[in-house]
């Protein structure tokens, strides 16, 4: 295992857009070394703070995957997600610091923790259907909640696959999608 990381002086991730700089897509190797210092970074914290935990990394897309899951020795503690994901959100922008001081650049890795994400992902998929159903019955659009950038993308994303479009309108943290009729 590596040192411990720390993140650069003044370095910014920028957690509204989670957009890289414009630069073609991450080579693969550069997403396995992502996940890798991520991984290191997440198991010192898990070691540091005594909490069981597993840490599994893969590539989804454009980006490094990486997740804390239930160990053998016991269950990630839930805590790690926080209230609505907010502990999880802080996480993941910690260990996108922590990736940007080991490599020098900017990271959209994922970071789930206990299967948090993916489950978010699914209801939000669901709820997509939903809205998409209304919109089109109605012909008028339908603006959803306040969500996370992860959130709305997963929407804009769902909406997109179902033929409408969608805007996000607000400033954080009430920032919301807008789904569109044809």
């Amino acid at each position: 295992m590596t040192e411990p990381v720390t993140p650069v002086e003044g370095a910014h991730v920028d957690a509204l857009t989670e957009q890289p700089p414009a630069t073609s897509r991450p080579s693969l190797e550069r997403l396995e070394r992502e996940g890798e210092i991520a991984a290191d970074y997440l198991e010192t914290l898990l070691d540091v703070t005594d909490l069981d935990g597993d840490i599994d990394v893969d590539i989804d897309g454009d980006r490094a995957a990486v997740a804390i899951v239930d160990s053998e020795e016991g269950r990630v503690p839930r805590r790690l997600v926080g209230r609505d994901g907010e502990v999880l959100d802080a996480l993941q922008e910690l260990t996108r610091l922590a990736v940007l001081a080991a490599s020098g650049e900017r990271s959209r890795l994922m970071l789930d923790i206990a299967g948090y994400r993916a489950g978010r992902r699914e209801a939000l998929v669901k709820r997509a259907a939903e809205v998409v159903s209304q919109v089109k019955a109605s012909g008028t659009k339908v603006a959803l909640e306040p969500m996370s950038p992860f959130e709305r993308k997963v929407v804009h994303d769902a909406v997109a696959a179902q033929g409408l479009l969608t805007e996000s309108e607000g400033v954080e943290p009430d920032r919301h999608v807008v789904v569109l009729p044809a």
